[in-house]
């Protein structure tokens, strides 16, 4: 290991004399080195195309829970886990979705984390034999090459992945479980509104969930410009839209507000410095800052946001972006406890006894 201290006495910070490199080719070489090494592990953490745009690998394994004969996943209680990441925006998502349904009893969780040193999620006890996500991935497809994500929708019976795709498990834990749920009557994707949340989740899905990693992973200045401005576009007309709606689509609570609720709880956290989306904090939106605070006050939300969590894995774990691996002490988050006064916009089909306020 060199010295550095030792090697600093060689150099001196003067104009060059003698043998030794002036500061100016330290400079250059120090970020030469850098910048290779940079894309090295970015190339692992953030696959990119030629212009330096990040592209987010399809989940892979996408089997469903329904009631289909010939289904081998039928609807059962105490028959399905869930492996989640606490500061994973994705797996958060199943996480609310399991506690606005009540399905605490029926489906159990387990909190994976992530390991700087082996770069995946690892259990902080074993589970079906596994010590890391990997191995779990392993278990139910032997060979498996994709990434080994959360969050993780397992069969208990059958020792296999159900599906991996966030998307689709919270439509699952939306309507395949009902019978076992405690708010059975909650309905976060009826068939009335199933297009225009499909729209909204598409839209939100391309600038805003992934946008912010398009801008934090972005790997040359275009792509990131690009994704930065296509962000704030659309954060711009959704909180244009919030201004007459309580949600995005209309009096009703969906999962297109599950899908967003997540983003914005981490921006302010992480995304606004971390990922360089500082264009402006969620909670200077009039509409976007009250509407996260409305989310937040549902009971059910609340108990599964996890600032350490997020702070945690995205400053000490990200590398590339972090390479100090400093842990910073703010934001302060006690605002979203304050009053949000959309209330009086609309009244819809809201779980309204979990509200704080």
């Amino acid at each position: 290991m060199i010295n550095i201290r030792n090697f600093q006495k060689k150099i001196p910070l003067t104009q060059n004399k003698g043998n030794f490199l002036p500061p100016k080719l330290i400079i250059k070489l120090g970020k030469f080195v850098w910048t290779e090494l940079w894309h090295l592990m970015m190339s692992r953490l953030a696959p990119r195309n030629q212009s330096g745009d990040y592209i987010r690998p399809s989940s892979q394994l996408r089997s469903f829970i329904g009631t289909e004969e010939g289904n081998p996943y039928q609807p059962a209680a105490g028959r399905y886990h869930l492996y989640v990441g606490l500061s994973c925006p994705w797996a958060h998502r199943t996480l609310i979705v399991r506690a606005l349904k009540g399905l605490e009893a029926a489906i159990s969780v387990s909190v994976v984390s992530p390991s700087a040193v082996s770069g995946g999620w690892v259990f902080n006890q074993p589970e079906e034999g596994c010590h890391t996500l990997a191995q779990l991935y392993e278990l139910s497809e032997p060979g498996y090459s994709g990434r080994c994500t959360v969050p993780v929708l397992w069969d208990k019976q059958t020792k296999t992945i159900v599906n991996n795709e966030s998307a689709e498990i919270i439509v699952m834990l939306n309507s395949e479980f009902n019978e076992f749920a405690v708010n059975s009557t909650l309905n976060l994707y009826p068939e009335e509104l199933k297009q225009k949340i499909d729209w909204w989740n598409e839209k939100i899905y391309t600038s805003v969930n992934n946008g912010v990693y398009r801008c934090g992973f972005a790997q040359s200045q275009e792509a990131y410009n690009q994704a930065c401005n296509e962000l704030f576009a659309t954060l711009d007309e959704i909180d244009a839209v919030l201004e007459t709606n309580r949600y995005l689509c209309g009096s009703n609570l969906t999962l297109a507000d599950v899908r967003l609720f997540t983003t914005l709880f981490r921006f302010d956290i992480a995304y606004y410095g971390l990922f360089k989306c500082n264009r402006r904090r969620i909670r200077d939106y009039q509409n976007l800052g009250a509407y996260l605070r409305d989310l937040y006050q549902l009971k059910e939300v609340a108990a599964t946001c996890d600032l350490e969590s997020i702070k945690q894995d995205y400053y000490g774990n990200l590398f590339p972006l972090n390479p100090g691996g400093i842990i910073p002490i703010g934001p302060d988050m006690a605002y979203l406890l304050e009053p949000h006064d959309r209330n009086s916009i609309s009244k819809g089909a809201v779980p309204q006894k979990s509200e704080i306020n």
